[in-house]
């Protein structure tokens, strides 16, 4: 899911279109990802984990293959969407819902590290794949990406055949909505989703635009790519610290510390835009939000029954996806109208704030409801 910002300004130029029609493959992609976690999700809950994970690689080779080979930027953007973010999808919801079935104390961390994957992948893929862009040309990396993708995930996924444990399936969690909320969990269900919408429409605007933002500088994608890179390494660190502070502090507060923070370096791409500046707030920006999408998974595990967790994990993940792909489109379009990306910056603040002021509202109903009790 990587490859699309580092591919974006090769993408541009070929096809010789403005920053917004860039953008779409990406929307694309995690429209894709987001009804594939669904996808995905309610096969994982059926058949195993196995199953989707197979289902996802072949998605995923294909996609990248015939990528390579698109002639109009529409072919490029709709095997993007309909192969290579549906098969990403496999990777993501079902495996961090699978494996919080493993653990009970401890279930926070490791959702964390499972979600780690994502970013760790991140961490290494931009720059490679700038390097080969810049060498062999966008196409023929997209088929080798494809053809790696292929030939080291089916034996890997091979590792998890074993089903999960489903002892606790049967029992209702501690903090279920009815409960600790007072609200249906279908009522809470759609406003983790808008939550989820508004803080990914704010982190998509650097993760997806870092790249070209560099070039428009002066600085060179190559460097953009390195910041990319810098931002999703210190995502992992984010993740795996996340998963430590949910389980001390639950999911909810862990979410709304996250949001909180992205908000603060989201400020900071508003005010500073040098060289070494970017650098630094590129790491702050990957350090502050990369708790945030493993946090809803968490949240979906203290509040929904444990069978229903693939599901409504995609769900979450799916509107978190949808705002990734809005607020990549939208950046590039504000970008268009104004030739600028401070009010894209802008734009993604204040989407942090309705995310903050969600959360901040969950947190706070216990409290008014004891009051009233």
């Amino acid at each position: 899911m990587w490859s699309v910002p580092v591919a974006l300004p090769a993408v541009q130029a070929e096809f010789a279109v403005a920053r917004a029609d860039a953008s779409l493959p990406f929307t694309l992609t995690m429209i894709g990802f987001a009804f594939g976690g669904v996808l995905m999700g309610r096969i994982a809950d059926r058949f195993g984990v196995l199953t989707s994970l197979l289902l996802g690689t072949i998605l995923l080779g294909a996609g990248y293959v015939l990528a390579g080979f698109a002639t109009t930027l529409w072919q490029y953007a709709l095997v993007q969407g309909l192969l290579v973010g549906v098969g990403c999808a496999a990777t993501f919801g079902p495996l961090m819902a699978d494996i919080s079935h493993w653990f009970v104390r401890r279930r926070g961390i490791a959702v964390a590290i499972c979600a780690a994957g994502n970013y760790l992948a991140g961490t290494l893929w931009p720059t490679v794949l700038q390097h080969f862009i810049a060498t062999d040309g966008w196409r023929a990396t997209h088929i080798g990406v494809g053809l790696f993708c292929a030939a080291v995930m089916l034996p890997l996924s091979m590792a998890l055949r074993r089903h999960a444990p489903l002892q606790h399936a049967t029992s209702v969690p501690v903090g279920s909505a009815h409960g600790a909320l007072g609200l249906s969990p279908n009522t809470l269900q759609v406003l983790l989703c808008v939550a989820g919408v508004a803080c990914c429409v704010a982190m998509s605007m650097p993760q997806v635009h870092i790249v070209a933002y560099c070039g428009d500088l002066g600085y060179g994608v190559a460097r953009g790519a390195e910041m990319l890179s810098l931002m999703l390494a210190f995502g992992i660190v984010s993740r795996v610290a996340t998963g430590f502070i949910a389980d001390r502090i639950g999911g909810l507060r862990t979410l709304l510390l996250g949001s909180v923070l992205q908000g603060v370096a989201l400020l900071f791409y508003l005010l500073f835009d040098g060289l070494i500046s970017l650098y630094v707030i590129s790491a702050m920006f990957g350090l502050f939000q990369g708790g945030i999408v493993p946090s809803y998974a968490i949240i979906v595990r203290e509040y929904f029954l444990p069978q229903e967790a693939s599901t409504r994990v995609g769900l979450v993940l799916m509107a978190t996806l949808f705002g990734m792909a809005l607020g990549g489109w939208m950046s590039g379009f504000i970008f268009d109208l104004t030739g600028s990306y401070q009010a894209a910056f802008a734009n993604g603040l204040a989407w942090s704030l309705l995310n903050v002021a969600i959360v901040l509202w969950l947190l706070l109903r216990p409290r008014r409801r004891l009051a009233h009790a």
